[in-house]
């Protein structure tokens, strides 16, 4: 059996303007995440649950900002968000899988809000500022 080798974030870019994170990996690979993607995909039980079906859709989140990042070891980062939360630990690897996977991940949450009866706009924290959807490009 192979196992894929961890990935290594080798920069992070803060853009409190955009509402936005550059990770560039040891890859060569590069991605802009924005704050509310993060938030919303928080590896975090509050978020995830504790197995398939326990998640819980994150509303209201579009004008979140990222107020500090603790770093994780030698293998990823805590993000501490302007809403509070604080406890999901992001690896370098789940970084490099949202950057990835950005548009799908971005669709699903559209199609989830959608869904239950809510915009990017309406929700429990919908009464902060706006954000950007940037692309996210790897090489």
């Amino acid at each position: 059996m192979t196992t894929t080798p961890s990935r290594h974030v080798t920069a992070l870019e803060l853009h409190t303007a955009s509402r936005t994170l550059d990770v560039s990996f040891d890859d060569g690979s590069a991605c802009t995440l924005p704050f509310e993607l993060l938030r919303v995909y928080s590896p975090s039980a509050e978020v995830r649950g504790h197995g398939p079906g326990q998640e819980t859709l994150q509303t209201g989140k579009r004008h979140v900002e990222l107020t500090a990042i603790e770093p994780v070891g030698n293998y990823g980062l805590r993000p501490i968000f302007s809403d509070g939360h604080e406890t999901g630990i992001y690896t370098w690897d789940y970084l490099h899988w949202m950057g990835k996977n950005r548009e799908s991940l971005w669709e699903d949450y559209l199609q989830r809000l959608e869904k239950a009866g809510f915009t990017r706009d309406s929700g429990r924290d919908a009464a902060m500022t706006s954000a950007g959807n940037p692309g996210c490009s790897t090489h």
